[in-house]
């Protein structure tokens, strides 16, 4: 009888000490002790020295840059004045003789000068007086020295730290790191928890490159940058590419979400140019010509009259791109361009060298050393259609692959093969594998400490993953995806704003079909089929637009 006690007293006890390790964990957003600061991207507002915004990314993402000296409308007419009026007579001369070398310089120089308070001087400094808010700098210092911990402990966004995203990342973590500090000493802690968001993911690895990662219990990294974004990284390095059908689903995505509608008219022209070849023969008729000539020139032009004297977007090119987008924007070393940017190319280099080649050690140190760590990625959107890779999976602004640090995907068109999938099972790896099989998170760097939204944009933040970083940045260990009742893959549903595990059901939220078939066809017939269908259709949204404009 003792006997058969003493084995059920000892099954109860192995049941007792499993329920913990069982247990799921419902993600939350309030509770810790730990002080936690929040750095996100580029969407804060530049002003400059009158407090007047010279420089604004909108809450889609999308790049907005005008002066501080009229409104936005003012400044487009402005660019346009610009290239029809000052430019024009360099294009026609570079056309007509060959010689793009005037072009190249009025282009950089006219732009330039339209948005010379927004970009950055040629060692990549901010013109004097420039920069964020003086409410910001305000809010930074009261942050710094009061504890604002509330009754419910600290939240995320507690202790948000303000900065001018333009700089060098370097330099911004050296202002963070004065804040940080500043947090630890009014709250009295030892460490902090730092949650980052898109080019603050960036500023983040800066920070674990100048100072470790001594200073955290936890780090969240949501939609992170620093393996390169494609239509930054392709589009400054020469594989700069229009795809029209993907002008159509990104379009379609802006529309579905209610973030920008295309107007029809719009649309069937950009179907008209696609589908019937006109565009294709147009791009190929260029690059037989001028494009070869031009693309460099005009690159390195656009480039340092615009976004790319902030070394912020240069974190942002992928490695496989740096050699070649340095030379397209500064051309052969020792060159004019080389010597004048010399203060910004040490900035650039100085980056590249000890962040963005050294990212996957950083992380790899600071989960050696115990620091929690969650990753939080998104896709199922077309990613902006300026570059090669604009079949990839992403969230509009980066591919998943990159945005996952490694995972392994599909297409859009396609999804991982049978045989892949097999073979991943039989690994003991099927678990990693997406419902909607175009995704294998078993490559990923951290594929345990990884999460993906489909259906949740580049600069959205979702309940659930605001949640899931906050609860493993705060966790007294290491959670990973199998300790939350929210699985590795989740569906985020706009419309009611709700996330909820993926499922064969559910995992189809692309607002577009994604058809190979649907691309411009090389077979004649089938163009000129459809081209006569695409031009029909425009042809009726014409007579459409032209009713409304007569009849309103």
């Amino acid at each position: 009888m003792k006997k058969v006690l003493s084995v059920l007293l000892c099954a109860v006890l192995l049941v007792t000490l499993a329920v913990p390790a069982f247990a799921v964990i419902t993600p939350v957003r309030t509770g810790s002790q730990t002080p936690i600061v929040f750095i996100a991207g580029d969407a804060e507002p530049i002003y400059n020295e009158n407090d007047e915004q010279i420089l604004k990314i909108s809450e889609d993402g999308l790049l907005n840059l005008f002066s501080g000296k009229g409104d936005e409308t003012d400044s487009k007419e402005n660019l346009y004045t610009s290239v029809a009026n000052v430019l024009m007579p360099f294009l026609i001369e570079g056309l007509l003789q060959d010689n793009w070398d005037p072009y190249f310089e009025h282009l950089e120089k006219e732009i330039g000068d339209l948005f010379a308070e927004g970009r950055l001087d040629d060692n990549g400094n901010a013109p004097a007086g420039t920069g964020i808010s003086s409410a910001r700098r305000n809010e930074n210092a009261y942050n710094a020295t009061h504890d604002k911990k509330g009754a419910n402990g600290y939240e995320m966004y507690t202790y948000q730290f303000w900065y001018d995203w333009r700089l060098d990342p370097l330099e911004n973590a050296v202002q963070l790191h004065d804040y940080i500090e500043g947090v630890k000493a009014v709250t009295h802690a030892d460490k902090v928890c730092l949650g980052s968001a898109c080019l603050g993911s960036n500023v983040l690895l800066a920070y674990l490159s100048l100072y470790g990662n001594r200073d955290f219990d936890g780090i969240g990294i949501l939609a992170p940058l620093n393996r390169g974004s494609e239509f930054i990284s392709q589009s400054i390095s020469g594989r700069f590419h229009l795809d029209m059908e993907g002008f159509n689903r990104i379009f379609t995505d802006t529309a579905a979400i209610d973030d920008f509608e295309l107007p029809a008219f719009v649309g069937a022209t950009i179907d008209l140019l696609s589908k019937g070849g006109i565009y294709n023969g147009l791009s190929d008729s260029v690059k037989k010509t001028i494009y070869a000539k031009v693309v460099e020139g005009t690159t390195s032009a656009l480039a340092l009259s615009t976004f790319f004297t902030m070394p912020c977007y240069w974190s942002c090119v992928a490695e496989e791109d740096y050699d070649t987008a340095m030379h397209h924007v500064f051309g052969e070393e020792g060159s004019e361009k080389r010597v004048k940017y010399a203060g910004l190319i040490e900035k650039i280099e100085r980056y590249r060298n000890n962040v963005a080649r050294q990212a996957d050690n950083l992380l790899n140190a600071a989960v050696d050393s115990g620091v929690n760590l969650a990753i939080l990625c998104k896709y199922g959107f077309q990613i902006v259609p300026f570059c090669e890779s604009a079949d990839v999976i992403g969230d509009q602004y980066v591919s998943l692959n990159h945005s996952s640090l490694g995972a392994t995907t599909s297409t859009i068109y396609d999804t991982l093969s049978d045989e892949y999938i097999a073979n991943r099972v039989a690994e003991g790896k099927g678990k990693y594998i997406s419902a909607d099989k175009q995704v294998d998170a078993s490559t990923c760097l951290f594929p345990d400490y990884t999460w993906f939204t489909k259906n949740s944009t580049h600069t959205l933040r979702t309940d659930a993953e605001v949640r899931i970083m906050y609860t493993v940045m705060t966790a007294d260990h290491q959670l990973t995806i199998d300790d939350f009742d929210l699985p590795q893959f989740m569906v985020y549903d706009h419309e009611n704003k709700t996330t909820a595990p993926m499922t064969a059901e559910n995992c189809h939220t692309e607002h577009w079909t994604a058809d190979e078939m649907q691309q411009p066809s090389t077979d004649k017939k089938t163009t000129i089929f459809n081209g006569l269908r695409s031009f029909f259709k425009w042809l009726i949204e014409l007579f459409k637009l032209v009713k409304e404009k007569l009849f309103k």
